[in-house]
C-alpha cells in the first residue's frame, strides 16, 4: 500500500481509469475475435468501428489499430479468393 499522498492520490487515479478504460478495450478485443471466427461485412465495420473507438481514447496505439484493420481486412480478403 502506498504511503505518500501522491502515491494514494495516483493509486486512486489509476483505478478510476482503468475501471473506464477496461469496457472499451474489452469491446474492441471481442469484435476482433468475433471478426476472425465468422469474416464477415458487418463483422469488419464493427471490429473497425470498437479499434477506432479505442485509439480515440488512447487505449490502444494507431499503429498497433493500422496493423489489426490490416489483418482483419486480410480475411475478407482471403473469403472472396475462394
Amino acid at each position: 500500500m502506498p504511503i505518500l499522498s501522491s502515491a494514494l492520490k495516483a493509486l486512486r487515479q489509476t483505478k478510476r481509469k482503468t475501471a473506464i478504460n477496461r469496457p472499451v478495450k474489452s469491446r474492441a478485443k471481442s469484435m476482433i475475435d468475433a471478426m476472425r471466427k465468422a469474416p464477415d461485412l458487418t463483422n469488419l465495420s464493427k471490429a473497425f468501428s470498437a479499434v477506432d473507438r479505442a485509439v480515440k481514447r488512447h487505449i490502444i496505439h494507431k499503429n498497433k489499430a493500422a496493423r489489426v484493420k490490416s489483418q482483419l481486412s486480410k480475411l475478407l480478403v482471403g473469403l472472396a479468393k475462394k
